[in-house]
């Protein structure tokens, strides 16, 4: 592969793996768990501000670890080639195709009502899915423009929320249209303070995805932690707005109550057309993410073909369009599959269980690194080492427990599919082996 992408392209993908379904969806989730607008607002604040810690994190772990495959590589170098392989595992069946799903879904749930479509969310969101690998087949300068200019269309639909909530009338005129939110007991706050937690969480994950791609940036040692810590503050901001409009236009109860959100405020705001408009332009820019996860995880799995570990068919780079051509039809393919599959609230369940297990060993993983390099000069640190970095162990491993108390079965679906990847990459070990030794032998 080839190193065609520069400072902007790492700050734009970075961006582009965090905006997406998440903020449209997202807000009514969280604000119908807690009830209240102040405990709305401080859970998105808490939110960006582990997104903070965690881009700190991986920015520091890409200036050390510059290498092709990014995290996979983090995980292997750090620990053991089958942590890396079970990582690229899940990634492939859980985590990003939980992540692509999402996308794909939150775009069907705006267009089908807004258009009538006689199709189910599933089927057109494994349509979209289908749509963005072609893309991606093409090469990695064309899919990460399609990357581009749906991230910044996904920037410009916040900020035209944010206009919708300035014209609506604020909270206290929509006070009739739904249920009034009832008061939670203290028992109940803290479950539900941890359920809203992961909602959004899941709205702000993706920042580590960018390391995926340093075998086609320039200078990824600098490149990449500076894009990451400029891309993440970027969506902290813009997550901060569009949570603040969607409260102070559509009031509490009727934004708990909301199926989309983004449509209802521009109903109220500009009529039935507008909301029209509003409705298939963010349905559209939802698909940003699904466009950085189908641009960037297959380099994953490109990877782990080139260590050895899987199939080895995902390591063809195409003559031509120099890019992972069958790498980005697997992870396509799984992707329509659990679109395909499940509903938006388990793929969210699932997908976070799983991807915080991983954020946990990242912080572990820098704790080794830093004792290993010793005084190596980096381009960046991590901010109040060690103290920040245990922190995010501990809050990262802590989404996991309460996912799991929370939704056990979904959490056991993607601890299982995890789990499972080891004995896989015991027999693609043993298989490597015994070929070895075959060309060995006279």
């Amino acid at each position: 592969m080839i190193r065609r992408l520069g400072s902007t392209d790492a700050v734009l993908i970075v961006m582009g793996g965090i905006l997406g379904s998440g903020i449209f969806l997202n807000p009514a989730l969280v604000i119908g768990y807690l009830h209240t607008p102040a405990l709305a607002t401080a859970a998105w604040i808490a939110g960006g501000l582990i997104a903070l810690l965690g881009a700190a994190l991986f920015a520091e772990l890409a200036a050390r670890r510059p290498e092709d495959g990014g995290f996979y590589a983090y995980l292997r170098d750090a620990f053991h080639p089958s942590i890396a392989f079970v990582y690229g595992w899940t990634l492939l069946f859980v985590a990003q195709s939980g992540g692509m799903a999402a996308g794909a879904v939150t775009f069907a749930i705006y267009v089908i009502p807004a258009l009538h479509l006689p199709i189910g969310t599933g089927v057109l969101g494994a349509i979209i899915i289908a749509a963005f690998t072609l893309v991606n087949c093409v090469g990695v300068r064309q899919g990460a423009i399609t990357q581009h200019l749906f991230m910044l269309l996904n920037v410009a639909m916040i900020l035209v929320v944010a206009v919708c909530a300035l014209i609506a009338h604020g909270a206290a005129t929509h006070a009739v249209v739904a249920p009034a939110l009832a008061p939670l007991s203290n028992a109940q706050l803290l479950g539900a303070s941890g359920i809203a937690l992961v909602a959004v969480l899941f709205a702000y994950d993706g920042w580590h995805t960018s390391s995926f791609i340093n075998a086609e940036l320039k200078d990824p040692a600098r490149t990449l932690p500076r894009a990451i810590t400029i891309g993440v503050l970027l969506v902290v901001v813009l997550y901060l707005l569009a949570n603040w409009a969607f409260l102070h236009g559509l009031g509490a109860a009727a934004l708990a109550h909301s199926q989309t959100p983004a449509s209802d405020l521009a109903a109220l705001a500009l009529g039935p057309v507008g909301a029209a408009i509003v409705t298939g332009l963010v349905a559209i820019a939802t698909m940003s993410t699904l466009s950085q996860q189908i641009l960037v995880s297959p380099r994953v799995y490109y990877q782990m073909a080139e260590d050895g570990t899987f199939f080895r068919f995902l390591g063809y780079v195409h003559p031509r369009t120099r890019v992972p051509v069958l790498a980005i039809l697997a992870q396509g393919l799984t992707a329509a599959v659990v679109a395909l599959s499940g509903s938006y609230n388990q793929i969210l369940n699932y997908v976070e269980s799983v991807d915080f297990v991983f954020f946990g060993l990242a912080a572990i993983a820098l704790f080794i690194f830093r004792k290993r390099d010793g005084d190596r000069p980096v381009s960046f640190r991590m901010p109040l080492h060690p103290w920040s970095t245990a922190l995010f162990l501990a809050v990262a491993w802590g989404i996991v427990a309460d996912v799991a108390i929370g939704s056990p079965r979904d959490t056991l679906v993607g601890l299982g599919i995890m789990l499972l990847g080891l004995p896989v990459y015991r027999v693609f070990t043993r298989a490597r082996r015994k070929a070895a030794a075959q060309e060995g032998t006279p």
